[in-house]
């Protein structure tokens, strides 16, 4: 069997339909899971959820989505988020859960399972950086057990292979960091005759022009800087 997983949407609505297409030319996908970060950043926060909704994707909850349901984000780019939302989309983002756990046909529970988190498997903050050290990644992932752990939170594409367990940074649909701004979904695939997961990472180009356009239309207060930030693909500054 197949699993799609997909994080960082915040807010692209173009850039997660053009990623949900590439999903749909997969065959034998039978799940999407989002891991967070689905609102805030982009032009079209109601918008990406609504089709989050609508795909009856299953869904988990981010640091952003968290931070937005607090209220613990006061910038103008912020407000404006929870505004578009409205109660109605901030109170779906509240219940979203933590984390999503599955187990392969035939798998053993627990040690083949696919866990999808957003950032590591104990908080929404702290980053399973592709730099960190074997120490820093036992600290962040404590006596977790699974086959994959998926996740995004830092927009960086890799994977790695860390205690028996393989890891999986799914990078980001909405807004990449790793200079590549193209959109990143990670395929996990289930071999029940083996017994074994394998992983991919799939890229799909972005839509850019038609995103720059959105951005400037909807209304997003200081969107120019958005976009320019969008483009670069990193975390460097202007």
């Amino acid at each position: 069997m197949k699993i799609a997983v997909i994080s960082d949407i915040h807010g692209f609505s173009l850039a997660l339909e053009a990623v949900l297409g590439d999903i749909a030319n997969e065959p034998g996908i039978e799940l999407i899971v989002a891991a967070g970060d689905l609102c805030e950043g982009g032009p079209d926060p109601v918008g990406a959820l609504t089709m989050l909704q609508q795909r009856d994707l299953t869904l988990i909850r981010g640091n952003t989505d968290r931070d937005l349901v607090q209220g613990v984000r006061t910038s103008a780019p912020a407000t404006w988020v929870t505004e578009q939302l409205g109660e109605d989309g901030v109170a779906f983002l509240a219940a979203l859960p933590f984390d999503f756990r599955f187990t392969p046909p035939g798998g053993r529970p627990i040690d083949d399972d696919l866990l999808v988190v957003h950032a590591n498997p104990f908080d929404e903050d702290r980053p399973l950086s592709p730099t960190a050290s074997d120490r820093e990644v036992s600290e962040l992932i404590g006596e977790t057990r699974a086959g994959v752990i998926a996740f995004g939170h830092i927009h960086i594409a890799y994977q790695r292979v860390f205690d028996g367990i393989q890891l999986i940074d799914v990078s980001a649909v909405g807004n990449p960091k790793d200079e590549d701004l193209r959109s990143k979904w990670g395929l996990c695939s289930w071999r029940e005759d083996r017994g074994a997961w394998s992983t991919e990472l799939r890229y799909v180009e972005y839509p850019l022009e038609a995103t720059i356009a959105q951005m400037e239309a909807s209304g997003m207060p200081k969107w120019r800087k958005a976009a320019q930030k969008l483009q670069l693909a990193s975390y460097r500054e202007l």
